[in-house]
């Protein structure tokens, strides 16, 4: 059994506390309007920091998604690694989702690679190949190879991966972040299927994105 837990990410602790303190020293030298901003800051903060426990499904052969968002895409594009084109899962992560991101299936991470960029709306096509980003290469002990990008949206600014080349992970693991806004696209090897349409909400480590075409 999974104790409930409404945890905190890291990365998130320096904002609150930095909002949390300046809303006490506004409040002691009389300036509650800013001391409510900063409040309320802090709670923003709070929120899009939070990092809940996830249910991972142990059903065999399938994925997960590495992000909580709206799934923006599900179409054919080139992989950042070796060109080749494949379906690709787009998952859009607006300020109000937990941005926490997990790998969806078991794996070694095989390679990173950072490329710099623009910061504009992650939503937007272009972003997949303009932002900054971060894609992941990620292998399964089948041979299966996934590739995962992490795309920094508009007011994204840090893209931050707790996990290095030749690290093993479990399915669902925590393995970076994204501040403020952004963009996750999963790339699925080919014999793996789309198990979700545009608009779906998905939750990061839980809900299932992809199958494997047994057969």
């Amino acid at each position: 059994m999974i104790t409930p837990n409404a945890g905190i990410a890291p990365e998130g602790k320096p904002f609150i506390f930095l909002m949390a303190f300046a809303a006490l020293i506004f409040a002691l030298i009389k300036l509650p309007c800013l001391a409510c901003i900063a409040l309320l800051l802090c709670v923003f903060c709070v929120q899009f920091f939070r990092d809940p426990e996830r249910v991972v499904p142990g059903e065999a052969h399938v994925a997960v998604s590495p992000a909580d968002g709206r799934i923006l895409h599900v179409t054919a594009r080139k992989d950042p690694f070796d060109g080749q084109e494949r379906c690709c899962i787009s998952i859009f992560m607006n300020v109000f989702n937990v941005h926490v991101n997990r790998v969806p299936v078991d794996c070694r991470v095989a390679d990173i690679k950072y490329f710099p960029g623009t910061f504009v709306n992650a939503s937007l096509d272009k972003a997949s190949e303009n932002n900054e980003r971060c894609a992941w290469k990620l292998e399964e002990s089948s041979g299966e190879s996934w590739s995962m990008v992490q795309i920094a949206g508009l007011i994204a600014r840090r893209i931050v991966c707790r996990a290095g080349r030749g690290d093993q992970l479990a399915r669902g693991e925590r393995c970076g972040i994204i501040r403020f806004g952004s963009r996750v696209d999963l790339y699925l090897p080919a014999n793996y299927t789309a198990t979700v349409h545009v608009g779906e909400h998905v939750f990061a480590g839980q809900s299932v994105l992809a199958k494997k075409c047994i057969g």
